[in-house]
């Protein structure tokens, strides 16, 4: 969330940099609520100083034994004037607070201006396109003549985009996730945790999930609690509400969850397969970061995502995302896009991200400066570390052979008890 302050000293900016992202955002209705607030703030203060005027001289005749009762009366009128005041503070305080939410964050210097994704700009590319001699399949017919990837019976389970997996098709994605962990825990410094699935509105609006995108998640009738579309919505709220000490910064975390999402708007795209699904697993990286150090530290988680694939000896690309094809709370996003053969294309695998502290404001996580009582927000920084379904297809698709086999990566084998191969049943 940004700050009205300075939203109000830095208007023209604001204007600008959220033309950059091609947001019809009116910052008229916020000078026109902020100044209606301000003013009723004003007018308050006013009455409250008159209200301690009148009271100080009220005491005065009385300590004289003077007859005070028309200072009384006065007083009376002001008290019902400032009750009557305060409900129209909270009012226009609720006003400012409802905008500010549905205002996306600003992006930072080093983002590309453009219109979409087709402006993004590339940044480096790392390893080498298969050649086959053959025409290389698309996951999802890999998958089905494997028997590992069972489109029909998770439709007829749950609907469209659900997915069931069989035998090496299980394992594979159960490795993939305990790969990334073991990876990022202990080579990267991560610290992992388990969180709920489920998150109340408070906790999806600390990560700007909420109140603007409410259609695209999926919510527990009965009750105010939502399924998570990605663990940065739990993990980011664990500090939710509290002081962090300066020196405890960094924190790093890491998380395995499904993540549940309704795809909204995305309707005939990547239909078939496991690209677009409505439920996927992800393990997620987040980060707690003073504001001088968060662009050195995103750089830094990028690079803990982008190890995962080298470890897999999967080809990708990163691109910096331009201005309008950021998401609502970013400053600054890398996506890493992994080549997939069968589709002979790039496809996001994970997104970096820098929030600044937009997150923090929203979700009130603050840090105290050593030695000293002022507290300023941290910033925030999460990215996929990675998406294991989407990695699970760039593995099919990049280790196909002729035979219509699948090899195992070298670094998973150990955890699918030196299995190297996927080979249709016999």
């Amino acid at each position: 969330m940004l700050e009205a302050k300075y939203i109000r000293e830095h208007l023209d900016e604001v204007r600008e940099k959220l033309a950059l992202r091609g947001q019809a955002i009116n910052l008229d209705q916020f000078v026109l609520i902020d100044g209606e607030r301000r003013k009723t703030i004003q007018e308050w203060e006013r009455l409250r100083a008159l209200q301690k005027k009148v009271s100080d001289e009220v005491s005065k005749k009385k300590r004289k034994g003077q007859d005070a009762s028309d200072l009384i009366e006065e007083m009376k009128k002001v008290s019902q004037e400032l009750k009557g005041l305060d409900g129209v503070i909270e009012e226009k305080e609720k006003a400012l607070q409802d905008f500010l939410l549905i205002v996306p964050n600003l992006p930072h210097s080093s983002v590309p201006v453009g219109k979409d994704s087709s402006d993004n700009a590339e940044v480096r590319r790392w390893g080498e396109i298969p050649k086959f001699d053959f025409e290389p399949k698309a996951h999802w017919d890999l998958g089905e003549e494997l028997g590992i990837l069972d489109f029909k019976n998770g439709a007829k389970i749950t609907g469209a985009r659900f997915t069931l997996y069989w035998d090496l098709g299980a394992k594979l994605e159960r490795a993939l996730i305990n790969f990334m962990l073991d990876l990022h825990t202990r080579e990267h410094g991560y610290r992992e945790v388990l969180p709920p699935f489920m998150v109340n509105r408070t906790t999806m609006t600390g990560t700007g999930q909420l109140p603007k995108f409410e259609e695209e998640l999926f919510k527990v009738e009965g009750t105010d609690y939502f399924l998570i579309p990605t663990a940065e919505v739990p993990v980011t709220n664990i500090h939710q509400d509290e002081v962090l000490e300066e020196r405890a910064l960094p924190l790093y975390y890491t998380a395995y969850t499904p993540c549940f999402r309704k795809e909204a708007g995305s309707y005939g795209k990547d239909t078939r397969g496991l690209i677009r699904q409505h439920q996927f697993n992800k393990v997620e990286l987040v980060k707690f970061t003073k504001p001088e150090s968060s662009y050195d530290e995103l750089e830094k988680l990028l690079s803990n995502a982008e190890e995962v694939l080298k470890r897999l000896k999967l080809p990708y690309r990163v691109v910096n995302l331009c201005s309008g094809d950021l998401g609502f709370s970013a400053s600054k996003t890398y996506d890493i896009e992994v080549w997939l053969p069968g589709q002979n294309t790039f496809k996001e695998i994970s997104s970096c991200s820098n929030f600044e502290d937009f997150q923090a404001r929203r979700a009130k996580i603050r840090y105290r400066i050593s030695g000293k009582s002022k507290t300023e927000y941290v910033h925030t920084l999460n990215g996929s570390g990675l998406a294991v379904g989407r990695t699970l297809v760039a593995i099919l698709e990049n280790y196909q052979q002729a035979d219509g086999s699948v090899v195992i990566p070298e670094v998973l084998r150990p955890y699918l008890y030196g299995v190297d191969r996927i080979e249709k049943k016999k």
